[in-house]
C-alpha cells in the first residue's frame, strides 16, 4: 500500500466533514442533505479501513506461515477462486462485478508484495541469523531485535544485513 508522507501526521481529528467546494452556493437544506448522507459514506469509509487492516493483518500472518514452510507468495489457484467469489459476491450485491475484480485485484497485489517481503527477509534470516523485528502497525520490518543494538549508540550492529 501507497505510504502517506511523514512531513505531517495525518489524524483523524484533523478532518472537516463539513469541507466542500459547494458551501456558499447551495441552498442551506441541499446542503444539510448533502452533509447527512456524506457523514454515512464517512463512516462507511472508516468501516472499510478498519477491516482493511485487520485484512492485512491476517495476510502478514498467512506470508509469515508461507515463509517459514517455504511455500511461494503467490497462490494462482486461490486468486482465481477468490476473484471468482467475488464477482459472484457483487453480482448479488448489486456491485459492479469488474469494479469488485479490480479491487480485488489490487489487494491481491499488495498482499504478493507483503508475502515477497517477508519470503526474503525469512531468507535474510537463514543467512545471517538475524532476526527482523515487526513494525509497529504490522505491515513490515524494522531491523534487528533490541539485543542487537548496542546500548551506547542505539544502532543496529548485525553484520552489515540490513534487514
Amino acid at each position: 500500500m501507497t505510504e502517506p508522507s511523514h512531513a505531517h501526521h495525518l489524524s483523524v481529528e484533523d478532518f472537516d466533514p463539513a469541507a466542500s467546494s459547494l458551501t456558499g452556493s447551495v441552498d442551506p437544506a441541499v446542503m444539510a442533505e448533502l452533509l447527512s448522507i456524506r457523514s454515512s459514506i464517512d463512516n462507511f469509509d472508516a468501516t472499510l479501513v478498519y477491516l482493511l487492516a485487520e485484512r492485512f493483518k491476517a495476510t502478514q500472518r498467512v506470508g509469515i506461515l508461507k515463509a517459514a514452510h517455504h511455500l511461494p507468495p503467490a497462490d494462482p489457484t486461490r486468486e482465481k477462486a477468490q476473484i471468482q467469489r467475488l464477482r459472484a459476491l457483487a453480482e448479488s450485491a448489486h456491485l459492479d462485478p469488474a469494479f469488485a475484480e479490480k479491487f480485488l485485484n489490487f489487494i491481491i497485489s499488495e498482499v504478493i508484495h507483503h508475502h515477497q517481503a517477508i519470503s526474503e527477509s525469512h531468507s535474510a534470516v537463514a543467512a545471517t541469523g538475524v532476526v527482523p523485528v515487526v513494525s509497529q502497525d504490522g505491515q513490515g520490518f524494522v531491523g534487528a531485535p533490541d539485543a542487537l543494538r548496542r546500548p551506547d549508540d542505539g544502532q543496529t550492529h548485525d553484520g552489515g544485513a540490513n534487514l
